[in-house]
C-alpha cells in the first residue's frame, strides 16, 4: 500500500507532501489544476521514462519519493538485490532528475537502477489510464491481459521458442554452406596435424630456450665452477684459509676490544657461507656434465618449431595456443558439419516448444471464457445492460514466441447483436465503461501474493455519467475493501463514495503557477461536490444534493463495514 507521495519541484508543484491511507481515495479539482500531475510523478518514481521536462522552471532538479508498504511477493527480491528494509515494514523509493535531465534513483537509501524501480513497481501499484481501452485493441497487451488472468508464465515458452529457432537457424545454416565447411574443415584439419607433430605445450617454448642456453655453454658453465671453488676451498691462499687465518689473528685480541667482536662474528659467518658455497659448486660439478646428444635433440625441436611459427606468422610463444584455438574451431566444425545431429537438436527444441505452447494454450482456452463471463456480468452494472463480452483466440498460421495462438477482444454492446472486435463496435464512452469493467474484474480476481496492492484510476470515467457514475463509484469502493485504491475523477458520483477525499488546486504565486493539495472533509468536502455538480457558483440545491450524495456514500460505507464482520 502506498503510504507517502512527496514532491519537490515536479513540473508545476513545489513542494508537495500527501499521507495516504488504506480504502478508496479521491483527488478532484479544476480541469488543469495538476492532479494527474501526481500520477505521473509516481510513475517516475516506479521507473517510467522522465526528462528535465518535468523540472519546475528555475529549480535545479525535481525529486519524487514514494512510500509503501513492504508487499510479500516483494521481500525476496529486495533481499537478494540488497535492498534492506527497516523495523517498521517499509519501502522507500526516491528519484530525482536534475535540469540536464540526468536521472538517479535509489531503494531504502541505497542507490538503484531504474530498471529495478520498473521491477519493483509490478508488485506496488497497478495504473489504469484513461485511454486504457487503447492498449486492448492491439493483440500483443490482449494476449498479456488473458494471460496474467490464467496466470500463465510466458517466460518458459520465450525460451522454448528461442532455442527453437536457434537450432534451427543453425541446421539451415549447415545446409546452406556444407561445402564451404567441408574445405574449411579440410584446411584446418591439416593444420592441426601438422602443428600436433611437434605437440607444443603451453610455456613450453619459454623452458626450451633456457635449457638450450644451458647445453651450450655447459662447458664454460663447468670451468667456472670449478674455478670458483679452487678459489674458494682448494690451495694454501684460498678464501676459506685466508678467513681461518683472519679469525685466528683476531681471537687471539678480541678480549681486549671489545669492538672487534663485530667483525670476529662476521668472519666467522663468511667462513660459513665460504663452506656453503663450496659445498653447493662441488655438487653441481658432480651432477653436470657435457650432454651433446640433449643439445642436438633441443637444436631440432627448437628449429621445427621455429619453421611452424614462420609458416602461420605467429611468435614462437604463441603455437601453443594457436593449435588450442585451431583444435576448437575445427570440433565447432565438425559439429555445424554433423546435419543428423543438427536435425536431432532441432527436433527436440521442436518438441519442447510444442509442449510449452500447448500448456499455455490449454490456460488460456480455459482462462477465456471465464474472463468473458467475468466482464460481461461487470457490463450490465455500467449501463451496456444485454452487452456480451468475449475473447476470441485465434490460431496462428504459424508458431510464434508467444505461442499457438492470438487473442482478441470482442464485444456486444446491446442484446441481439454479434460480437465484433472492440475498437470497431464501442463508442468513447462505452469503450472507457468496458475498459473499467476488465480493470475492476481483473483486480478483483487477481492473485492476492502476487497482485499490485494499490490500485490507481486516472480519469478512467470519462464519458461516464448519471447512474453509470454511481455505479463506477460503488465498484471502486467495493474494490478498496480489499486493496487500496485511488481515482483522479471528475465524477461528483465517485467522489462522493470515497473514504478519503483530496482536492487540487492552482493558484498563482509570486509570479508563477503553482499547484497544491489538501485533505478535504466536513463542509470543505460538501462545497467541493457541490462544484463538481454545479460550477463555481454554490447554490443551496448544490450544496443540499451534495450532502445527500455523501450521505448515501457514508451509508455504502457502513453497509461494507456491516458485511465484512465475522
Amino acid at each position: 500500500m502506498l503510504r507517502r507521495l512527496a514532491l519537490r519541484d515536479f513540473v508545476i508543484v513545489k513542494a508537495l507532501d500527501v499521507e495516504l491511507d488504506a480504502g478508496f481515495t479521491v483527488l478532484t479539482g479544476e480541469t488543469g489544476a495538476g492532479k494527474s500531475i501526481l500520477v505521473d510523478a509516481l510513475q517516475l518514481a516506479l521507473g517510467s521514462r522522465g526528462d528535465a521536462g518535468v523540472v519546475r522552471e528555475g529549480a535545479a532538479r525535481a525529486e519524487i519519493t514514494a512510500e509503501f508498504d513492504v508487499p510479500a511477493g516483494l521481500a525476496a527480491w529486495l533481499e537478494e538485490a540488497g535492498f534492506a528494509t527497516g523495523d517498521d515494514g517499509r519501502l522507500l523509493l526516491r528519484r530525482t532528475i536534475d535540469a540536464q535531465g540526468k536521472s538517479r534513483a535509489w531503494v531504502n537509501g541505497s542507490a538503484a537502477t531504474v530498471a529495478q524501480l520498473r521491477e519493483a513497481a509490478d508488485h506496488l501499484v497497478d495504473i489504469h489510464g484513461q485511454h486504457a481501452w487503447q492498449s486492448l485493441t492491439r493483440p500483443p497487451a490482449v494476449r498479456g491481459l488473458l494471460d496474467a488472468y490464467a496466470g500463465v508464465d510466458t517466460a518458459p515458452l520465450a525460451a522454448a521458442w528461442s532455442r527453437w529457432k536457434a537450432a534451427a537457424d543453425a541446421l539451415a545454416r549447415a545446409q546452406t554452406k556444407q561445402a564451404d565447411l567441408s574445405r574449411e574443415r579440410e584446411r584446418l584439419a591439416w593444420q592441426v596435424g601438422e602443428v600436433d607433430k611437434l605437440a607444443p605445450a603451453a610455456g613450453e617454448w619459454e623452458d626450451l630456450n633456457a635449457e638450450h642456453q644451458r647445453l651450450s655453454n655447459a662447458q664454460s658453465l663447468i670451468d667456472a665452477a670449478q674455478g670458483a671453488l679452487d678459489a674458494v676451498n682448494d690451495g694454501e691462499q684460498n678464501a676459506e684459509s685466508l678467513t681461518g687465518r683472519a679469525l685466528d689473528a683476531l681471537q687471539a685480541v678480541a678480549e681486549y676490544d671489545p669492538r672487534l667482536a663485530a667483525v670476529v662474528d662476521v668472519l666467522h659467518g663468511a667462513q660459513a657461507q665460504l663452506q656453503d658455497a663450496a659445498h653447493t659448486l662441488s655438487s653441481y660439478l658432480h651432477h653436470t656434465e657435457l650432454e651433446p646428444e640433449r643439445l642436438q635433440q633441443v637444436d631440432e625441436r627448437m628449429s621445427a618449431w621455429m619453421s611452424l611459427a614462420r609458416r602461420y606468422r605467429r611468435p614462437p610463444a604463441e603455437l601453443a595456443v594457436l593449435l588450442a584455438e585451431w583444435k576448437a574451431e575445427l570440433a565447432a566444425l565438425d559439429a555445424a558439419a554433423d546435419l543428423d545431429a543438427l536435425e536431432r537438436e532441432a527436433a527436440a527444441a521442436k518438441a519442447a516448444f510444442d509442449t510449452q505452447a500447448r500448456s499455455v494454450s490449454a490456460a488460456r482456452r480455459q482462462a477465456a471464457p471465464k474472463l468473458a463471463s467475468a466482464v460481461t456480468q461487470a457490463m450490465q452494472q455500467l449501463g451496456m445492460a444485454g452487452g456480451r463480452f468475449e475473447v476470441s483466440l485465434v490460431k496462428q498460421d504459424a508458431p510464434q514466441s508467444f505461442g499457438l495462438e492470438s487473442a482478441e477482444l470482442l464485444v456486444a454492446g446491446h442484446a441481439g447483436s454479434t460480437p465484433r472486435p472492440m475498437a470497431k463496435v464501442a463508442s468513447g464512452g462505452e469503450l472507457s465503461r468496458i475498459a473499467l469493467a476488465i480493470a475492476v474484474t481483473t483486480s478483483q480476481l487477481a492473485n492476492d501474493e502476487q497482485a499490485a496492492g494499490t490500485l490507481i484510476f486516472d480519469e478512467i470515467d470519462a464519458g461516464v455519467g448519471g447512474a453509470v457514475a454511481e455505479t463506477v463509484g460503488r465498484l471502486m469502493k467495493q474494490l478498496g475493501r480489499d486493496r487500496q485504491v485511488m481515482a483522479v475523477t471528475h465524477l461528483p458520483q465517485v467522489a462522493a463514495c470515497a473514504d478519503h477525499h483530496f482536492v487540487v488546486a492552482k493558484l498563482a504565486r509570486d509570479g508563477s503557477t503553482v499547484s497544491e493539495i489538501h485533505a478535504a472533509s466536513g463542509e470543505a468536502r460538501v462545497g467541493e461536490i457541490a462544484r463538481m455538480l454545479g460550477g463555481e457558483r454554490l447554490s443551496g440545491t448544490s450544496l443540499a444534493h451534495a450532502q445527500e450524495m455523501l450521505a448515501v456514500g457514508a451509508e455504502m460505507a457502513g453497509t461494507a463495514r456491516a458485511r465484512k464482520r465475522p
